[in-house]
């Protein structure tokens, strides 16, 4: 016997008696479980139809995403070459270098708060245009999946300059040769993606020793630097005579970059357990992490390295290490530099691959990337991804290793900047349109929202500051 039942998207489909017998009963027993399961996959439809079925129908394999890999994107993809090689930056404004810090990590949260509150309210692969899409159509969208996307290319290509960095205490060839160092940078890239070439799954498990690794250096550099440092040797200065509006502004477009991976953790959601609990733990607690660790170490490095020097180093945790405990304490702290920024690098490039890949799915990216390999890699974005990213390096291959990263960063922070302020404004949108579904919706989350909106404003502004 035959029975008719109406699928999800208002189909007849008929569910046949696998035995074809004609009693009541059986046919009741089929057309129970056809009931079920039609509610089920209508519910899930509505999640995950753009996300989680590929253009060939193949189903993804076992989730393996938990909290702590998921903390560990968002921690590891923060705490990275931002903290390593930002003193040089921030060295010439001394301890007010110390309120953008301040300032930066507030909005950061804030961030973080936003997202936490759009991944539990539906998770979706992509993340931050995933969520625009849903509040403000598919153009906007696509501006931010667009811009996202560059910002990770560009942090691909200074995150390799700032390994090639700290590689120099091994390497010595590639020290003052911008050919030798640049080829090196390439060949760093190069290695990374291919781990993620080889799926989720190991570069994940990667993610997760290198960040446990590289934050017990950072933090122990950090007090013994209050601890034997000139605590009291950090002045407060302003070279350019700014207002200290404009001051701060400008420096939290540069120490924003240390905090690029507020949304890491929304964006593999296919590969990740429970999503809607792992994906706002995750986040504020990786927030949390890198904002301490952050202050800790920075604080501490002031207190060794005179000012003056600091802004001309490109590896200034060694050379702190160096100082206080001599070549073996600067060795044990380039390797935990070393482990630092590979463990940025590695989930910036699987985040590259993964927001090319769901955006060619929507069609905000070519067609070409919404193919992955049998293991559910997007091999083909990651690729191109990577490709771009070597040649952002060629261009800048000929400056100093240091204006170099400052140029890529300036160029990843204000982009991504972008798309903060279109998550945070999308997720106002999307609180208002709850509210007038009678829906009840959290004022201390609106608020959020709003801060982490003119927060993303105020370091917009700092372009103008940076480059005057």
């Amino acid at each position: 016997m035959n029975t008719v039942v109406q699928n999800t998207e208002g189909q007849n489909t008929e569910v046949q008696n696998t035995k074809g017998q004609n009693t009541a009963s059986q046919s009741a027993m089929s057309l129970e479980p056809s009931i079920d399961t039609s509610i089920d996959t209508s519910i899930d439809t509505s999640i995950d139809t753009s996300l989680d079925t590929s253009p060939t129908g193949q189903t993804h394999a076992p989730k393996t995403i938990g909290i702590w890999r998921s903390w560990a994107l968002v921690a590891g993809m923060m705490i990275g070459s931002g903290i390593l090689t930002m003193p040089a930056l921030l060295a010439p404004y001394g301890s007010y270098s110390f309120i953008a810090w301040a300032v930066t990590g507030f909005g950061a949260i804030c961030l973080a708060l936003s997202y936490s509150f759009l991944s539990a309210r539906k998770p979706g692969l992509g993340g931050p245009y995933f969520y625009v899409q849903e509040a403000f159509g598919r153009k906007f969208a696509g501006l931010v999946a667009w811009g996202y996307w560059l910002s990770l290319v560009a942090s691909v290509a200074a995150l390799a300059l700032s390994f090639t960095g700290y590689s120099k205490a091994y390497l010595p060839f590639i020290d003052n040769n911008s050919w030798y160092s640049g080829a090196f940078a390439i060949a760093i890239i190069l290695v990374f993606t291919a781990i993620n070439v080889r799926g989720v799954r190991e570069a994940s498990a990667v993610q997760l020793v290198t960040t446990v690794i590289k934050i017990l250096p950072l933090v122990g550099l950090g007090i013994a630097g209050a601890m034997f440092g000139e605590v009291n040797n950090i002045p407060a200065l302003n070279p350019e005579n700014d207002s200290l509006f404009s001051m701060v502004s400008g420096l939290c477009l540069l120490v924003m970059f240390a905090f690029i991976g507020v949304e890491s953790a929304t964006l593999p959601s296919e590969d990740t357990i429970e999503p809607k609990k792992t994906i706002p733990r995750a986040s504020i607690l990786g927030t949390l992490t890198a904002a301490v660790v952050y202050m800790v170490a920075m604080f501490g490095l002031m207190s060794i390295i005179p000012l003056s020097e600091l802004q001309h180093s490109a590896s200034p945790f060694t050379d702190a290490a160096q100082i206080l405990t001599g070549r073996s304490g600067a060795a044990i702290i380039t390797i935990g530099a070393l482990f630092a920024i590979s463990g940025t690098l590695n989930v910036c490039i699987m985040i590259t691959g993964t927001i090319m890949n769901a955006g060619a799915r929507d069609g905000m990216f070519p067609t070409y990337f919404s193919k992955h390999n049998a293991k559910g890699t997007p091999v083909r974005a990651l690729l191109f991804s990577s490709a771009i990213g070597v040649i952002l390096l060629s261009f800048n291959y000929s400056q100093s290793l240091i204006k170099s990263y400052e140029y890529l960063l300036v160029i990843a922070t204000f982009t991504v900047f972008i798309v903060y302020l279109a998550t945070a404004l999308a997720s106002i949108k999307l609180q208002w349109q709850d509210y007038k579904q009678n829906q009840k919706i959290s004022m201390l989350q609106l608020i959020i929202a709003f801060l982490g909106a003119l927060f993303s404003i105020l370091a917009l502004m700092g372009t103008w500051v940076v480059y005057q």
